[in-house]
């Protein structure tokens, strides 16, 4: 789908936040790229980036910041980083100490994008009415994950929402 097409169905007023957990960035060793890709990516399809926050690695890390960008945020939080088998590799630990409701066809389907995807522990659910989501820390591994379910994002936020476009 071409992102003309796709920026024609994310209805107006979506929302996302782009948290990257990362040791290197976080320091400054390194620069943010897969945060950017992600960032991008949303713009390109629709969405409003209203926050982007950077994070060492570790469970603790990733669970504060995830309770307190979901706190009354309505929308999309997407992490990038910390989803392999690392040692300090821990934000699906993280998320899911938060998380309320699980969304394991998001995950599964965005593990089925390419052969390195089956080595991501990254998670989905939900958090009051945000959808949080874990994608690897490359920027062409976050890419193809977050496009592989961008198409059914804006629904899944309607129906946090509220909404009953059913």
């Amino acid at each position: 789908m071409s992102g003309a097409a796709s920026q024609d169905l994310a209805p107006p007023g979506l929302r996302a936040k782009v948290l990257t957990v990362s040791d290197g960035v976080a320091s400054g060793t390194r620069q943010d790229s897969g945060g950017t890709a992600v960032a991008d990516l949303l713009e390109a399809h629709g969405f409003h980036v209203v926050e982007a926050r950077t994070i060492p690695d570790g469970d603790r890390e990733v669970a504060a910041a995830l309770e307190v960008m979901a706190s009354g945020f309505a929308g999309l939080i997407v992490t990038t980083g910390g989803t392999g088998f690392g040692p300090r590799d821990q934000t699906p630990e993280g998320t899911r100490s938060v998380l309320e409701r699980d969304a394991p066809g998001l995950s599964e389907a965005m593990r089925l994008v390419s052969p390195l995807g089956r080595l991501s522990r990254g998670v989905a659910g939900t958090k009051q009415r945000a959808l949080i989501l874990n994608v690897p820390g490359s920027p062409k591994g976050a890419v193809e994950c977050l496009e592989a379910i961008l198409d059914v994002i804006p629904h899944a936020l309607e129906l946090l929402g509220g909404g009953r476009p059913h």
